[in-house]
């Protein structure tokens, strides 16, 4: 089940892909953009990435920070960021334990077979670590508009 408005954001200890541990507590203060995504070089993940990477001017404006997370390992992550020249950390969460945390984690189908995956989610977390707003299971269309107005009403 996924997180609720107004819970506090489990803090957590990822590899980012400059190579060193992350925590979300690191960023207090801040507002961060914290979304979870299926998989690098994805046709979807790609769109949305891309969308965060062109709107970063305007996110960082409001002290804002966009971490991306998926189970990717970090070579991964690297690669995707530079083909993209993605402007913001993604993270490695090559365990689960944070998806599952998140709640992210849900039942899929692809080609008729069922199987546990990630739930395409973005949670906007204010700059007390508290989730101040929650999307999922997010559309891609339209998600980084709907980001950058949910960003106007967020201490």
């Amino acid at each position: 089940m996924v997180l609720a408005e107004g819970t506090t954001a489990p803090d957590f200890k990822l590899m980012g892909t400059d190579n060193k541990a992350h925590s979300l507590s690191e960023f207090r203060g801040k507002r961060v953009v914290l979304y979870f995504y299926p998989k690098d070089d994805t046709p979807g993940c790609t769109k949305e990435a891309c969308a965060f990477r062109d709107a970063m001017g305007e996110i960082r404006e409001t002290d804002t920070e966009v971490l991306g997370v998926s189970k990717d390992n970090v070579m991964s992550h690297v690669k995707f960021t530079n083909k993209y020249n993605l402007n913001f950390m993604l993270l490695a969460d090559m365990t689960g334990k944070v998806h599952e945390e998140y709640g992210v984690v849900g039942k899929k189908s692809m080609w008729g077979k069922s199987f546990l995956g990630t739930v395409r989610s973005t949670f906007l977390i204010d700059r007390h670590g508290k989730i101040a707003k929650v999307f999922s299971p997010v559309k891609v269309e339209g998600h980084r508009e709907e980001v950058m107005e949910a960003l106007k009403s967020v201490n």
